[in-house]
């Protein structure tokens, strides 16, 4: 048995959970007030400040006369700080995400002394398959974490492997990151009961001392700790107090043999509460919406924009990665605090969009302002559909889109706007009231074109793009006051507009390209070629088709001939769990079946074709009082399920839509299988993960084989491209994939639980979990395939699906020529991830352009990138260089399976 031990003290800290962000706050303050009393008072005291950098600046903006003294521990290695900015979910945010994460709390760090090198992942609820990856990449050589080792895992550390061969040493924190605090319990005992813990985990231990991890949430070490340790090891034990990081490099001497490899989401030494991987959906659309949206401003503002908005950027990743805390995007927090994480999200996401457009609106004033400018945020060139709002043409008459080297293509009406925008009836005397409408030129969001004034009617023609000549409002107010003293009594005062429609327009976008195009009448149309058709129960589009089966649900048939039959069967159940787990009710009832069908052209191409299936469902209310039955008292619940095939596009994009009005319960969208299947994979974090029919269990918590999903899941035949983060589950032996569109439950926690031991946090009413009268919309996609994900591509599809090209009107004057057609970096490589690129500027190097690259795929991989640049160097993923190449435009890689690779084009 061991005769040492380390004791390192330090605390967890939710920055929002069961109280808001500023309520805990509070609390911080004083609890790192107290701790840097003690480390100053005491020059033997340690403290971990959690490994996240968030702790450290919510402390200083309440206390920035403090930053000295902070910085002076850090120096002195007493105060372990970062390298994380916020501990974060790992699975409900994006591997670019998590990379910032750490790329931003290590900086900050650096700025106070220095980062505690060790990727420190104490709470997480599971850990994604390329961590190892991201911290070795980043020059950390160690971890430590609690939840989600499997139970082969016998000592107190072993080796985490990434699914490309990559290495951390990893800390096992097996029982929890409080484990010294039953130690302290007694502290005229301590001698006696670190005894009696080593004696009882002494096969963890080998030759290494004790850890002894001397903390808990929300609270700071009693300030007599060290002093208490001491009198401990004065009776012949050895006690050393001690940073993370200190035990790891110091204190360790064990080699360690037991390799992990890949991600980490067993039951066996902890709870991993795989219920927030689904509950208050919201949150993780607004997390995918400010992702997308930040990345999009990233590469518009790299390659089309002379200024550098970087601190608007830093603003909004800030924002983002506060919002990945594993109590904020999860959803596991009171309602007030889930309001804020979106209202964060938001805010980011409205930070973005503005840089965003800003970078746009400068190629933006090369184009025509009666055409429009197409950006390409992906790095291969596209043909995408984009919804713009033109000019009716006469009846009989069809558009056309040209572009700049005057090649057509042809446009696809989808609606027409009212041509009247008011009809008014008034006494002469106010009409000066109705010119206060005018802002110079705009009235009701369009521009007035011209008007015409005749005793008793005022008529007002509107336009998008003006074609007459000057206006003046100064005139039009004289001539107005002139007519109604000359014309007493009652005035028509009539606003119209150009007859306006909208228009679905393919444009071809260079690789991360720009592109400009015009709608114009087509004088001379013939034949238009059809793709894309539709009849009252069937799409097509050439590669997919799908055919509406009586009970609503879809028959799709793949580019390859494969058919999924019966996709989107509704299955409703109750969930008397929580937001951590779920949980069936004893007496369940499963509601699949409609009450009523119907069925709804709305499109029938020749660019896009769709239909709308509308089923009504009669869902229980509620649960009953005891949580145990559903309620007898059912609600009929319409739900909208469009269907769509655009030109093109090997899949079927499906949204479903529907007016929540049942609590407790869990609604998952089923898609059969041609045949039942053992494995399942899904996409996430810079991997493509491998899954089976169970999950392991052992500790308090049944291991449902619920599992996260990031950008697609894959099962058999079937793929489903998704639009955010969620969780999905192969049931019915591996014969259907299910993936959950919505849990709605009303506690945080529940104390007894049927398929948890303990409580995951107070039993906390949350009514906003329900989301009562809530419009709960998903959209996905579903690709047939019989050669899986691989063979469907899938990588490059969920990228297609995710990311809409921008589109924007010019501001040059009308009628002017269309600018060429512009590439911007374009990379070519099979499987090939690309979730970055951006600008960055180094002092010793200046500024240049960062692109990040995974191969997705478990073999290596050839990629070439082509753009405007002379030298390549590759940096770590905190941006430090590792070498530089000189190159001429173009530059190209070998990675090995499932290697992130990070450079910087100058």
């Amino acid at each position: 048995m061991t005769d040492s031990a380390v004791f390192v003290p330090h605390f967890h800290w939710d920055r929002e959970w069961y109280e808001p962000f500023q309520v805990f706050r509070h609390r911080l303050v004083a609890a790192l007030d107290t701790v840097l009393e003690t480390a100053e008072t005491d020059p033997e005291f340690r403290f971990t400040v959690d490994g996240q950098m968030a702790a450290i600046e919510d402390y200083l903006e309440i206390r920035p006369e403090n930053r000295a003294r902070v910085a002076a521990l850090v120096g002195e290695g007493r105060l372990a700080v970062g390298p994380w900015l916020i501990l974060l979910d790992e699975f409900l945010c994006s591997g670019e995400t998590i990379v910032r994460n750490l790329r931003m709390g290590w900086a900050a760090a650096e700025e106070l002394g220095g980062a505690m090198p060790i990727g420190y992942l104490p709470d997480m609820f599971g850990h994604v398959a390329q961590m190892p990856q991201i911290l070795a990449r980043a020059g950390i050589e160690h971890a430590a974490l609690w939840r989600g080792v499997p139970g082969s895992v016998a000592g107190h550390a072993f080796n985490w492997r990434a699914p490309n061969g990559s290495e951390v040493r990893t800390e096992f924190l097996f029982d929890g990151y409080d484990n010294g605090l039953d130690v302290l319990l007694v502290p005229d005992r301590i001698g006696r009961a670190l005894g009696d813990y080593a004696e009882m985990t002494v096969e963890r231990w080998g030759g290494d001392p004790v850890l002894a991890m001397a903390g808990t949430d929300h609270n700071a070490p009693d300030p007599q700790l060290a002093s208490w340790l001491r009198r401990a090891s004065g009776e012949g034990r050895a006690i050393t107090v001690a940073t993370l990081d200190e035990y790891i490099r110091k204190h360790v001497r064990d080699e360690v043999s037991t390799v992990v490899t890949g991600e980490l989401r067993s039951h066996a030494r902890g709870n991993i509460l795989p219920g927030v991987l689904s509950v208050r959906l919201g949150l993780k659309q607004r997390m995918a919406v400010a992702e997308r949206t930040i990345d999009h401003a990233e590469r518009m503002n790299a390659l089309w924009s002379g200024r550098d908005d970087s601190p608007f950027l830093d603003l909004a990743w800030h924002k983002i990665i506060e919002s990945t805390a594993h109590d904020s995007v999860v959803g596991s927090g009171t309602d007030e605090t889930c309001d804020q994480v979106a209202a964060r999200l938001a805010e980011a996401a409205q930070t973005a969009r503005a840089v965003r457009d800003a970078a746009l609106s400068e190629p933006a004033a090369r184009v025509p302002s009666d055409a429009y400018l197409v950006a390409n945020p992906l790095p291969s060139a596209r043909t995408a559909l984009v919804e713009v709002d033109v000019v009716a043409p006469p009846e009989g008459t069809a558009l056309i889109a040209t572009a700049a080297d005057g090649s057509t293509a042809p446009v696809q009406l989808i609606s027409q706007a009212p041509t009247v925008l008011s009809d008014e009836r008034m006494d002469a005397s106010q009409l000066e009231r109705v010119l206060r409408r005018i802002h110079r030129r705009e009235l009701f969001g369009r521009l007035i074109d011209h008007y015409e004034l005749v005793p008793g009617e005022l008529v007002f023609h509107l336009a998008e793009v003006p074609s007459g000549g000057p206006f003046d409002l100064l005139i039009l107010r004289r001539e107005v006051a002139a007519a109604a003293a000359a014309h007493p009594g009652e005035w028509r005062v009539l606003t119209v507009e150009e007859a306006r429609a909208t228009a679905l327009v393919p444009v071809h976008v260079p690789a991360s390209g720009l592109a400009a195009f015009r709608v114009e009448p087509n004088e001379t149309a013939g034949a238009t070629s059809v793709n894309s058709t539709a009849t009252d129960r069937t799409l097509s589009n050439g590669l997919v088709e799908v055919a509406v089966a009586a009970d609503g649900t879809l028959d799709i048939t793949g580019s390859d001939g494969t058919v999924l039959y019966g996709v989107g069967r509704l299955v409703d159940g109750g969930d008397r769990g929580d937001s951590y787990n779920y949980a069936p009710p004893a007496h369940d009832v499963l509601v699949s079946e409609p009450t009523e069908i119907a069925v709804e052209l709305l499109e029938t191409g020749p660019l896009r074709a769709r239909l709308r299936v509308t089923r009504v469902y009669a869902w229980p209310a509620a649960l009953s009082a005891d949580r145990d039955v559903r309620d007898e008292r059912t609600v009929p619940t319409p739900v909208e399920t469009l269907v769509e095939v655009r030109v093109g596009e090997p899949f079927v994009r499906i949204s479903t839509s529907f007016l929540n009005q049942s609590a407790d319960h869990r609604l998952r969208f089923h898609v059969p299988l041609p045949e039942p299947v053992l494995t399942s994979a899904s996409a996430g974090q810079f991997a493509v993960t491998e899954r089976g029919l169970t999950a392991e269990g052992g500790w308090g918590e049944y291991p449902l084989p619920t599992f996260p999903a990031g950008s697609f899941v894959s099962a058999g035949a079937a793929n489903v491209l998704l639009d955010h983060s969620g969780e999905y589950e192969l049931v019915g032996d591996g014969s259907e994939l299910a993936v959950t569109l919505l849990r709605a439950i009303g506690s945080i926690s529940v104390n007894i639980h049927p398929l948890r031991d303990e409580p995951a946090a107070s039993e906390i009413p949350v009514p906003g979990a329900q989301d009562l009268g809530m419009r709960i919309e998903n959209r996905f996609a579903v690709v047939p395939s019989a050669d899986g994900w691989r063979g469907a591509h899938a990588v490059a599809l969920a990228e297609e699906f995710r990311n809409d090209v921008l589109v924007t009107r010019g501001t040059a004057p009308a009628g002017r020529q269309l600018p060429p057609d512009t590439t911007g970096l374009r990379v070519e490589g099979t499987g090939v991830l690309v979730s970055a690129v951006r600008r960055v500027t180094d002092d010793e190097y200046g500024s240049g352009v960062e692109v990040r690259l995974t191969a997705m795929s478990d073999s290596a991989s050839t990629v070439r990138v082509t753009g405007s640049f002379t030298e390549a160097a590759t940096v770590d993923l905190l941006g430090r260089p590792i070498s530089h190449t000189q190159v001429r435009d173009e530059l190209e890689l070998a990675l090995g399976p499932w290697e992130i690779r990070t450079v910087v084009l100058r």
